[in-house]
């Protein structure tokens, strides 16, 4: 499979507000899922912010998610006159060290794809996580099918990458 990078930003200001595309339609992420346009229209705002996919990480919250021609674009606010944590995200948003987004969602409605992942039309988005390293090369996004998974995904890919500085 052919993978396609393209550059991610993501803008922090003082007051934690923060912008960034968090799925880039066209481009099917690490596993070979590709979210169609239309697929985010039942998103329910104001959307849970995690850091890592943590349920017990919440760090701001999503206020605004757009369907545009490229992608789901999503504004929204670090907590940082509330929380040390959103403070700390958004000296690392800003430092570079984290550049990516990633939904958490259950798809609806879903049909494989030849040579491996799904074609996505519907789905529940339940939260938008700011992450390192994203499965999504475009948006940086992880198709996270749960917290849980991925999380372990998470981890899988930290050890990966440590793996290759060591080379």
């Amino acid at each position: 499979m052919e993978r396609a990078f393209i550059e991610t930003k993501i803008l922090a200001d003082d007051a934690g507000a923060i912008s960034g595309l968090a799925w880039k339609f066209g481009v099917p992420d690490r596993v070979g899922d590709v979210i169609e346009p239309g697929a985010f229209k039942s998103a329910r705002l104001p959307l849970p912010m995690l850091f890592g996919h943590d349920q017990n990480d919440p760090i701001g919250t999503w206020d605004s998610a757009t369907e545009k021609a490229d992608g789901l674009h999503l504004t929204g606010r670090l907590l940082v006159d509330d929380l040390p944590r959103a403070r700390e995200v958004r000296a690392l948003v800003r430092a570079g060290a984290v550049r990516g987004l990633s939904i958490g969602f259950a798809s609806r409605n879903a049909k494989a794809r030849a040579g491996g992942g799904r074609t996505i039309k519907s789905l529940e988005l339940f939260e938008v996580s700011l992450v390192t390293l994203p499965m999504h090369p475009g948006a940086r996004v992880t198709s996270a099918k749960s917290a849980v998974s991925a999380l372990r995904l998470a981890a899988a890919l930290n050890q990966a990458v440590a793996a290759i500085k060591e080379t």
